[in-house]
Order: C-alpha cells, then structure tokens, then sequence
C-alpha cells in the first residue's frame, strides 16, 4: 500500500508526526512541490492508495478522482475543504476524511498584517536594509474602528484581539443576527456603514457563490481613503482586479493579501508589483503548533482506517 503526502511546501511532514508507525508494507511519498490539475498530476497520484492533502492547495474535483482507480482513502487537513468533491468521492467508494484545526494562527496572522499596515513595517524595514531611516509615519490600532465580515470561529477571534487592542469592533455578513454580535461583543451594522466606517476591513467568510466577489470595485468605493482591507480568507471574495485598481489610483490607504485567486500566486503576476499590497504566502494556518495537529492526525486517521476503527469524516457543514 502506497501513502502519498501532498504540497508539503516545508518538507516538514516526516519530522512533525510518526509515520513509521505503519510499518514497512506501507510506503510513504512526500511531495513538496504542487502540481495544477492535468496529466502529470494524474500520473503522479494514480499509484496512490491513500492521498493525504494539506488543506485545499490540491483541489480534487470529480475529474480527478475518477481517474485515480486505486485511491481509497483521502485525508485532508483541517475542519473543511472546499476543494474536494465529496458527491463524487462518495460516489467512487472513496473516504475522505479530515482533522481538527484550532484556528487561532489565521486570527494573529490577520492582527500581525493590520499592525503591519498601520505602521509600514514593510517599508520600514526596505528603508533600514538599504541605508535609509523613517519613511513614513504610522497610524494607532487604539481608537480606530475595525469592521469585520464574517463573524464565525475566526471572525470572533479576531473581533477579540482587536477589543484588547483598544480597537472599536462592527461587523456584518449576510446572515449575521443582533444575538451573535451581543454574544461577541460587537456592533452589527448594515454591509455599506461597515464599509465607510471602518478604519481596517478584515473578511473571515467561506468562499461560495454568494460571497465570490463580494468585495468589488463599488465595496472599495465606498471605503475611506486612508482605510485598509485585509483578506485571510479566501482569494476569490476579493476582486483582485477592482483592488488593484484602487490601489493604484489610491483609493484606499493600502491592504494585505494572504490568499489569492491562483495558489500559488504566478511568478508575474500583476498583485506582486501593485503598490501599497503586503503580500505573505497563505501561511494563516502555517504554524509548528497546527502542522503538529494537522499531521500527527492526518496519521491518526490513516492508522485508524487501516485497523476498520471509526476515523472523523469530512462533511460538507
């Protein structure tokens, strides 16, 4: 039986969690470069019995897993994936199975990249490398207004950080009730004062067909032009183009990106020279503490696969 782990970027899989823990009739492959869908991912993955993904860096739509005839078990990281085709997957007799994920590092990552903003540091630190010194004056979190889209598990979190930074806190999402907010601590405002009030715009929404696009060049309009807008989210409910637009005629103070369209982001791509963008490399959940969850369970589950005892199923909620 044949093991294959995917877009391990690090190459860190084999040093996190045991995996000789299946013994030597079971070999494990690692891979730590990413393949997009075709011909040479599909060579690459058929010998495969079971395929362990990290989150949604290797999508698998029905088109590539009909073509995978020995794969049994597919094991992704963390609580969701979007990317997985579970009605096709269930349809060839595949599991899927998924880990737990404590969330929190995607929530510091997006307060690491608004301090960032606040106070340049990227263009701070360009200036010292170089010989330089000042080049900019910044601005405080303390008393500045935070809207936050999307108030689930990561919206909270961030919603919290922020308070204890003395930072004023509204949201909005589509379905997002008075109740919630009370329980949060935060004050729910319609979508178009979220937009022209805050000071920092940060999206923690699931990537759907209803918010797809939901923060477009008339959302950008709207907000202050000394405003930021962070994404940690997912790349497709920003317009890149609209946001690269307004970047570019200083509609708006600045933003950073975690995660785009294309991951991972193509060598000349437009986003990489647009100005006033901090761009990091989709690392939210690229931390020790949840690559030791993420792994350690990715083995779990197999283990328990391959013993018949009950593993944690992936599921569409």
């Amino acid at each position: 039986m044949r093991v294959a782990v995917l877009d391990d970027y690090q190459n860190v899989a084999l040093e996190i969690a045991d995996w000789s823990r299946f013994g030597p009739e079971i070999s494990v492959d690692v891979f730590t470069d990413h393949l997009e869908f075709g011909p040479e991912l599909v060579a690459r993955l058929e010998p495969y019995d079971i395929i362990c993904s990290m989150r949604e860096r290797t999508p698998f739509p029905r088109e590539l897993l009909a073509q995978l005839p020995r794969l049994r078990l597919l094991v992704t990281t963390g609580r969701g994936n979007a990317a997985i085709d579970l009605d096709a997957a269930n349809n060839l007799g595949i599991t899927v199975s998924s880990t737990t994920s404590p969330g929190h590092a995607t929530a510091e990552l997006t307060m690491t990249l608004m301090l960032a903003l606040a106070r340049s540091i990227a263009a701070e630190h360009a200036s010292v490398r170089t010989g330089g010194w000042q080049v900019h004056v910044g601005r405080d979190l303390h008393g500045a207004t935070l809207g936050v889209i999307g108030l689930g598990r990561l919206g909270a979190q961030v919603a919290a950080l922020a308070t204890a930074f003395g930072m004023s806190v509204i949201a909005w999402s589509v379905n997002l009730t008075q109740e919630r907010c009370e329980e949060v601590g935060v004050q729910l405002v319609s979508k178009e004062t979220l937009l022209r009030t805050a000071d920092f715009v940060t999206i923690h929404l699931r990537l759907s067909d209803r918010t797809r696009g939901l923060v477009g060049a008339s959302e950008l309009a709207m907000m202050k032009p000394d405003a930021y807008v962070i994404n940690t989210s997912r790349g497709g409910i920003v317009d890149e183009e609209a946001l690269m637009t307004a970047l570019h005629n200083d509609a708006i103070g600045g933003a950073a990106l975690d995660v785009y369209t294309t991951e991972p982001l193509p060598t000349h791509h437009p986003l990489r020279s647009t100005p006033r963008l901090l761009l990091t490399p989709h690392i939210g959940y690229v931390t020790r503490e949840t690559y030791d969850i993420f792994y350690n369970e990715t083995v779990d589950a197999i283990a328990a696969y391959l013993a018949g005892a009950p593993i944690r199923l992936l599921t569409d909620d």
